[in-house]
């Protein structure tokens, strides 16, 4: 095959020298037609590629080959033979030829697949306010000394690229609806239309096409923010490649290096102030000569849909409430009102914190926690237990570090001194149910500043601090006031006295006289 270096020498030689095609031929020992061919065409560089391979051993197996090539690309990748297997298989149906011709016709056969495999996309345009991608990515941080996988939510406009992007310990449901209000709180507003990969949490089943059975409640939270679900194609991530690209542009400019934080809501909120602070510099991928936060405000956010408040986004499921007052979920206890027991609940768990209901009405809240094995109690769940079982206020579970109020904490412990201090206590404690944590702190504060600390003492404070205050005085209007007002005068009452079984026409000193004039008994 004649060299790029040889071509251009002939070249030189006839062109610029002026040499004969004889003289060329002699010197350079090429042919005639070598030169003839190299002048014609004018071409600088010549290659050769074989247009028909001749396999004459191969060529009978290579259906077989192409089988056994096309079967173990279907296998799992861990499954998968190499090549000196499937040349030991074509071996056992008879093929006599030799490992090389095998492995490049493998090799063609596999380039052949990759091309045929590549695809080719289409960019896509979006008006503003039209569309947002949504998706998850899963990164490395440290809270509270703890490395953590935290789940990361992302959303973005596909205009004006404006993202937000919020952390959570979780990927579940009750996290897609917190997510969906703290993004759309942030922009303002939502899109028409917002773009999904096949979440479980979102999509129940996937049918031919576009269409989806989506979840009950996520059906619930778009139609409140009126939105329009969509759902990409199954492994087809590049119908939502801005959301793609972004995981990836916020792994290495937020998550890079680890971050420590002492809480996910400081995380979350150092995450919403680098959103702003990338938007403001960031340069639009289409226009060049504005920021991403320029083209949202001024094309995105006049477009979206106006927020339309917080949706009650939970997570609803039935509950057996224990003989301790104690609902199992997500790996940990949570405690509830003693009139709860013995009949279901309702756990509604949104992402930071977890109701339970019992017929429509609340027997517990607690804030949510993400460890395992851990139990939380409300102390004031246990006081009708404790009206029965006094005893249990000493070393009951529940009771264990509870954070009273000063003033109460210091009577529990001057009632400690009594026999019958934990019943004395638990009398007080009940109080709170009908007067309030702060009249009880008040009545405890006075009793305190007494010799005597008693629960009667602090009842009895209780009940003068119930009783109705005194009435006020009443101005009487000029028309109904007397004009002879009656003087009390109790003398009155002394002169029948003297006066009782004396004839009235007798004339003793004022008898029917005062008797005229005395008030009658």
């Amino acid at each position: 095959m004649l060299i790029v270096e040889t071509v251009a020498r002939i070249r030189r030689e006839f062109f610029v020298k002026g040499k004969s095609i004889k003289e060329i031929v002699r010197d350079l020992g090429v042919s005639r037609n070598t030169v003839r061919k190299v002048l014609r065409s004018g071409e600088t560089a010549f290659s050769y590629e074989r247009s028909v391979q001749p396999l004459p051993k191969l060529g009978p197996w290579a259906a077989d080959l192409e089988r056994l090539l096309e079967a173990n690309e279907r296998k799992a990748r861990r499954e998968r033979l190499t090549l000196v297997r499937i040349f030991e298989e074509l071996q056992g149906l008879g093929y006599r030829g030799g490992y090389d011709a095998v492995r490049r016709y493998a090799r063609g056969w596999q380039r052949d697949q990759s091309a045929a495999a590549a695809a080719a996309y289409v960019p896509l345009s979006f008006d503003p306010g039209e569309a947002y991608q949504f998706d998850w990515s899963h990164e490395i941080v440290v809270i509270d000394g703890v490395t953590t996988t935290a789940k990361v939510a992302h959303m973005r406009l596909c205009h004006s690229r404006m993202f937000y992007v919020r952390a959570y310990p979780r990927e579940s449901q009750e996290m897609v609806f917190d997510a969906h209000d703290k993004a759309f709180a942030f922009f303002g507003g939502a899109c028409q239309r917002g773009i999904y990969d096949n979440m479980k949490t979102a999509v129940d089943a996937i049918f031919v096409g576009r269409e989806r059975q989506y979840n009950r409640r996520f059906q619930q939270m778009c139609g409140h923010y009126l939105v329009e679900p969509v759902a990409c194609t199954p492994a087809s991530g590049w119908e939502k490649g801005q959301v793609e690209n972004q995981v990836g542009l916020v792994r290495e400019r937020f998550f890079t290096p680890r971050l420590r934080f002492k809480s996910f809501a400081e995380l979350n909120a150092w995450l919403e102030d680098r959103c702003l602070a990338h938007a403001r510099r960031a340069a639009h991928p289409e226009r060049k000569d504005r920021t991403i936060w320029e083209m949202f405000e001024e094309a995105d956010r006049p477009a979206l849909i106006a927020y339309r408040g917080r949706f009650d986004g939970f997570h609803a499921l039935p509950a057996a409430v224990s003989k301790t007052l104690l609902v199992r979920f997500d790996y940990n206890k949570y405690s509830v009102h003693a009139k709860a027991a013995g009949r279901p609940v309702d756990i509604h768990a949104y992402a930071d914190r977890i109701v339970i209901r019992q017929d429509g009405e609340i027997v517990a809240e607690h804030v949510r926690r993400f460890g395992r094995d851990q139990t939380i109690y409300d102390p004031w769940h246990y006081l009708p237990v404790l009206a029965r079982k006094p005893g249990a206020l000493r070393n009951g579970a529940p009771f264990k570090d509870w954070a009273l109020p000063p003033a109460i904490e210091r009577v529990r412990r001057r009632l400690g001194h009594h026999g019958d201090g934990d019943r004395q206590m638990v009398g007080i404690l009940a109080a709170v149910v009908t007067d309030g944590i702060d009249a009880v702190e008040a009545a405890c504060v006075e009793a305190l500043s007494g010799t005597a600390i008693s629960r009667d003492v602090v009842l009895n404070i209780l009940t003068r601090q119930r009783q109705p205050p005194a009435p006020l005085n009443i101005v009487t209007p000029e028309a109904l006031r007397l004009a002879h007002e009656p003087v009390a005068d109790c003398a009155r009452y002394d002169s029948l006295r003297r006066s009782y079984g004396t004839p009235r026409d007798t004339g003793h000193d004022g008898s029917a006289e005062a008797c005229r004039h005395a008030p009658c008994l």
